[in-house]
């Protein structure tokens, strides 16, 4: 850790500069020695550098989506090509080109931190070490030694013996307790960071081993600061526990006002957005404007999330533009609800038990549309019948017995035009 920290020397001097800037602000509020004037320059640090990485935190989150979205397309070339690795990492180059995509984009704002975040743990082992660093010479060093949080000195780490913990005017109990309380507040709040990404943020409808890859991290990162964590001082867990709740309240402001499409994020979002629209019946916001232009122009393309959007404009007699914007219209109206009264005149299906019993009980228990069409099967027989009786009837010349078409019926002899016969039987 020595010769990593080394490493990363270059910057401890702006990072100690920085530290001693925002010293000076709290320390005319909360006074130079207390721990609140330390620990709020440490945070104070970590909210800067954030805001300065606002721009890659955006390329990380486009580089994520782009990732998932050729998910799929990567597994194929991956079956394609799976006996010819170079030909398959030329075609991965291809596609990463034509998207736009770098995979290496989602690890830039934890690579750019890496040299802060070792410069202040450089920065706060030699303060623990009584060794002036940077910018801090030895009056902001005895200051930085007496201060505290809870009880705990900046410096003070997990592991340090009770001796090195008294020259810090602090007993081990109190250390021991609040790096723990802080580690376990650092592990939690990067497990729900990752899991809100997770259970939210993500399209469930398409399985990639993108989705596995990142459930473990899940799990693993948390593991990774617990364990690690009892070798930080405490001002490190500080910066480390900023940081992780920064990027939650990151994470949930990206998620609810940018979710990735298809997601149970874009769902909640659009039922707002439809809610909203009901209400004023416009698109109020330039940003909403743009959602609602992409979702129109995307057509038969459009997920179920968008579908269910567009269905809802339309129970309420609304339809949206391609400009973004909202109009009044009765025929959408009306197309939703013949839709939904073509669905609702659907006939019920019978339960199994009824089929059962009217399996077991033909002439019983019979349902009423049954009975109807039987008993109009009867009344178009009978009317069948007694139609052909009366023809019968009516074709005998009156005067004239039945018998005596019986006895010429019997006689072979037939009256009017008979039916030639075939060539072959002359």
């Amino acid at each position: 850790m020595d010769t990593i920290a080394s490493f990363f020397s270059f910057i401890t001097t702006p990072v100690s500069w920085v530290i001693v800037q925002f010293h000076s602000l709290y320390g005319m509020i909360f006074g130079p020695d207390t721990g609140w004037a330390w620990g709020l320059s440490i945070v104070s640090l970590v909210v800067l550098i954030r805001i300065c990485l606002i721009p890659l935190f955006v390329k990380q989150i486009k580089s994520t989506r782009n990732m998932q979205v050729l998910q799929p397309k990567m597994k194929a070339i991956q079956e394609r090509y799976k006996n010819d690795k170079q030909r398959q990492s030329e075609e991965m180059m291809k596609l990463y080109k034509e998207t736009g995509t770098n995979p290496l984009s989602s690890c830039l704002p934890i690579l750019a931190q890496s040299p802060f975040f070792f410069a202040l743990y450089h920065v706060l082992s030699s303060i623990a070490n009584g060794n002036t660093i940077g910018v801090i010479n030895q009056g902001l060093l005895d200051s930085a030694r007496q201060a505290h949080i809870f009880g705990a000195p900046l410096a003070a780490k997990f592991l340090d013996s009770s001796d090195k913990v008294a020259s810090l005017n602090a007993t081990l109990t109190d250390v021991r307790i609040v790096t723990a309380i802080m580690i376990v507040m650092m592990s939690a709040s990067q497990f729900y960071t990752q899991r809100q990404l997770m259970t939210k943020n993500v399209d469930l409808t398409v399985k990639t081993p993108y989705m596995q890859q990142q459930k473990m991290l899940m799990y693993i990162f948390p593991l990774i600061f617990a364990v690690t964590g009892v070798n930080f001082p405490v001002g490190v867990l500080v910066y480390w526990l900023t940081t992780n709740v920064w990027t939650m309240g990151q994470q949930m402001y990206v998620i609810n006002q940018n979710p990735t499409p298809g997601s149970k994020a874009q769902d909640q979002y659009l039922q707002r957005l439809l809610k909203s629209i009901t209400s004023h019946t416009e698109v109020r916001s330039r940003r909403k404007r743009g959602i609602v232009q992409a979702i129109v122009a995307k057509g038969p393309d459009r997920n179920d999330n968008e579908r269910k959007f567009i269905t809802g404009l339309a129970k309420v007699g609304l339809a949206a533009q391609a400009d973004g914007t909202v109009v009044k219209s009765d025929t959408a109206a009306a197309e939703a609800e013949s839709g939904s009264a073509a669905k609702r005149q659907q006939p019920k299906r019978q339960t199994k038990a009824k089929r059962q019993a009217a399996a077991t009980h033909p002439g019983t228990d019979k349902p009423a549309q049954a009975k109807d069409s039987e008993a109009a099967g009867e009344a178009a027989k009978t009317s069948l019948q007694k139609k052909d009786e009366s023809q019968d009837t009516t074709s005998q010349p009156s005067g004239k017995p039945a018998a005596g078409s019986a006895r010429q019926a019997k006689s072979g002899q037939r009256k009017g035009q008979q039916r030639p016969k075939h060539p072959s039987k002359k």
